[in-house]
């Protein structure tokens, strides 16, 4: 069975619906699904001015969170929020840039890999005023330059006493890089 080649409107056009219905498709995966090169996926979001990848997780993150996110301002979460249900979970993403490293050996600084797990607990928190009162955490391997963390939180219980319970796993390719129980203080029970 052969393949029909679409013109590059068509491939265009198409590219423009998957990335709305899915603007967390890489363009490898683009690149797969409509049978052409990589270039050629970055060549079409250039001439349509679609951003890359990271632009659209930030773009789409800002909009949807900026208003669900009471706790702190959203440019105060280390890491890009990519999911929340206040009071239930949420998911951010962080990038393993140069300036998060040792320069001797390119591992990541573990305050930075804490920091994104904590202001995601602090963030899932449905209360203008989230503060973390203890926290248990485990370092389960080393995080190198360029690799994504991926962080997910979830709230294990609320108390009447204003103390939530918060548990945070972050990943590297679905390999557990960090663990963290995080118990917050908030203001009031919501």
């Amino acid at each position: 069975m052969k393949i029909m080649r679409r013109s590059k409107k068509e491939r265009q056009q198409l590219l423009t619906s998957t990335i709305k219905e899915n603007p967390f498709i890489t363009d490898e995966d683009l690149a797969e699904k409509f049978q052409v090169s990589v270039q050629t996926i970055r060549l079409d979001r250039l001439e349509l001015s679609i951003p890359e990848l990271r632009e659209r997780i930030k773009n789409v993150a800002e909009k949807r969170f900026d208003d669900e996110v009471r706790s702190l301002p959203l440019e105060e979460v280390i890491g890009e929020i990519i999911h929340i249900e206040l009071d239930q979970n949420a998911i951010s993403i962080f990038d393993v840039k140069k300036e998060h490293v040792f320069k001797r050996n390119n591992i990541a600084r573990g305050h930075h890999v804490f920091a994104q797990a904590n202001s995601l607990a602090v963030a899932v928190i449905n209360d203008e005023l989230a503060l973390t009162a203890k926290a248990n955490i485990q370092f389960k391997r080393s995080v190198n330059l360029n690799e994504r963390v991926i962080a997910k939180a979830r709230v294990t219980k609320i108390e009447d006493t204003g103390r939530t319970f918060v548990e945070v796993e972050s990943f590297v390719n679905n390999e557990l890089v960090f663990t963290g129980e995080f118990e917050m203080y908030r203001s009031k029970n919501n």
